[in-house]
């Protein structure tokens, strides 16, 4: 076995060993009968998408809080279809490897954490009583063609950027004593399990993108780029605004030119992004797309 392979699987038997002391199961570690608390916000004010817009400052208390209830349903719900993905991605990655390995077990490992975590967030939006917020009918199409032929490096990439994004915002969430205790009940358990998957993933996109053919690093550039683009406008659905008696489009286009949702955004993703550069994600033509996601500073 060549270094490379046995540095793999060192990383692997680590993670898994941290998966058999720290894992949970949501069905027990979280009281679901227990009620919202009146006044307490479902997100930190900071990270819903309109706070400090024009728009924002005429809503009062009681619609700013039940918009942050609403966009927690739908990153709930957007975080189920990221996870169906990512678990379908997994297992075409352990299709072609060595079952026995660490490696695969890991894999295997992390694929039943997502199935926790998916029954996890569709619970908890049902808890909400809000809608189910799913991607646009184009992203979900868009969504359905990437795991469908995603090169390894192109699926390990999608993995972190629908990962490390959620994981900034819930280490946000789950310390601040403004939010409902259950939301950072939610939001501890995925930070705990998500800090495993994004290693394993950012070691693995490491080893790709020095062996990959160059065809195919190309192509995770381009695909990566349009991934971003897709992940950060499908994240708040439109319709969280009706729900709330806003005006869609005027509270699109509101969040779109809020520069403190922007600078939200690009803080979201900025450790990932300066680990992309460091693997080589943005040279040539796929730069363009990256920087029209709006993540890369």
């Amino acid at each position: 076995m060549d270094a490379a392979l046995i540095d793999r699987e060192r990383t692997a038997e680590r993670l898994l060993a941290a998966s058999a002391k720290h894992s949970f199961d949501p069905d027990t570690e979280l009281d679901w009968e227990a009620p919202f608390e009146e006044g307490k916000w479902f997100w930190p004010p900071e990270l819903v998408s309109l706070y400090d817009t024009p728009l924002w400052h005429r809503m009062p208390l009681e619609q700013q809080i039940e918009l942050s209830r609403h966009e927690v349903a739908s990153l709930c719900s957007i975080g189920v279809w990221f996870e169906t993905i990512l678990m379908q991605l997994l297992l075409r990655h352990t299709y072609d490897q060595e079952p026995t390995s660490a490696h695969v077990a890991y894999a295997l490992t992390e694929i039943a954490d997502e199935c926790r975590h998916s029954k996890m967030f569709a619970r908890a939006v049902t808890k909400m009583g809000t809608p189910t917020y799913r991607p646009s009918r184009l992203d979900h199409t868009l969504g359905r063609a990437m795991k469908t032929v995603s090169t390894t490096p192109g699926s390990f990439t999608g993995t972190l950027l629908a990962e490390e994004i959620l994981d900034w915002m819930q280490r946000l969430t789950f310390p601040d004593e403004r939010v409902q205790p259950f939301i950072a009940g939610v939001a501890r358990i995925h930070v705990v399990e998500e800090s495993r998957h994004i290693r394993y993933a950012r070691e693995e996109l490491r080893r790709q993108m020095r062996t990959a053919p160059r065809w195919e690093i190309a192509l995770t550039r381009l695909s990566g780029g349009q991934a971003a683009r897709v992940i950060a406008r499908a994240l708040i659905s439109p319709q969280v605004y009706a729900s709330v008696g806003l005006d869609p489009a005027e509270a699109v286009a509101a969040a779109r030119n809020s520069p403190h949702r922007r600078e939200v955004l690009r803080q979201s993703a900025k450790r990932l992004m300066d680990f992309f550069d460091e693997v080589g994600m943005f040279h040539g033509p796929a730069e363009r797309l990256w920087r029209a996601s709006g993540l890369l500073g």
